[in-house]
């Protein structure tokens, strides 16, 4: 067994909620200076053209991405031989804490989400998912989100007998409202699992990279389809109009009940923040 303080997660975490606030994703950032040539409408140009220049300025002046520095979301893949010291969900909201105070990042949680609505003050607690891997390291992903994008998600028990046509018409009305997700966007699909695990594999798709293709050629095939026919949406953008309202799609799939076809719908903005580390 390999002992790991909790000390080192907090750290981990202040550093990377810090780097993903500031830093856009290198494939995002690549995927959109590609796609500039492919946008047909000035007005989606000139805007793809200041968010690149939006995130250099984020990186030389150390200052956030986008004014909504979301709630962070966290995956922890804990190698099975990992001893560790400490409380992993206090060290985590700690971290989280130590980077939006010493980060000046908008804090952004309320403790009550119907009544009183009172800001937490921290921006904490984060959102921890963990899963158990071998080995005798933790790798560690952060993906902090905005609301706008989190208010577009969808999730819907669609009827089995409309198989892969009623998951590509229930995508397609859920990328409808896109324009409130800051476009250019990502788009993870979850499909399959449960109620409650089918929209976590939409948020894990969207941590794969612009450039990776979903290992099983059916599902490979539907991401392709389905980008292109987002991209025939006309939201463009910045919801202005365009032809480059997505960057990608990305779809995580997983068995269900015979009986069940869950699917969930959600989007990462143009600005992507996600970074990552292995202790």
């Amino acid at each position: 067994m390999r002992e790991i303080s909790t000390l080192e997660v907090t750290k981990a975490i202040k550093d990377l909620c810090l780097q993903a606030n500031r830093v856009l994703r290198p494939d995002v950032l690549e995927a959109i200076r590609a796609s500039l040539g492919f946008e047909v409408s000035p007005t989606g140009k000139e805007i793809m053209e200041q968010i690149i220049k939006n995130a250099g300025l984020a990186v030389s002046e150390q200052l956030p991405i986008c004014q909504d520095t979301g709630y962070v979301g966290v995956f922890i893949e804990l190698g099975q031989d990992v001893l560790l010291k400490g409380d992993l969900t206090l060290a985590i909201n700690e971290g989280v804490k130590e980077a939006y105070d010493e980060g000046y990042l908008r804090k952004s949680m309320v403790a009550c989400p119907i009544f009183e609505r009172e800001n937490t003050g921290d921006n904490t607690p984060a959102f921890i998912t963990v899963d158990t891997v071998p080995g005798d390291k933790i790798k560690i992903t952060v993906i902090p989100k905005g609301g706008g994008t989190e208010n577009a998600s969808r999730l819907q028990m669609l009827p089995v007998s409309g198989g892969v046509e009623a998951v590509k018409e229930f995508v397609l009305e859920a990328a409808e409202g896109a324009a409130k997700s800051c476009p250019p966007v990502i788009v993870g699909v979850g499909i399959g699992a449960s109620f409650d695990k089918v929209g976590l594999l939409a948020k894990k798709a969207l941590l794969r990279s612009i450039a990776d293709s979903n290992p099983d050629p059916e599902l490979a095939a539907l991401e392709n389809e389905l980008l292109v026919r987002i991209n025939k949406l006309g939201i463009g953008p910045a919801g202005l109009g365009g032809r480059i309202t997505a960057l990608a799609v990305k779809i995580e799939a997983a068995p269900t009940h015979i009986a069940c076809l869950p699917a969930a719908v959600t989007f990462n903005c143009h600005a992507a923040r996600q970074a990552e580390a292995i202790i």
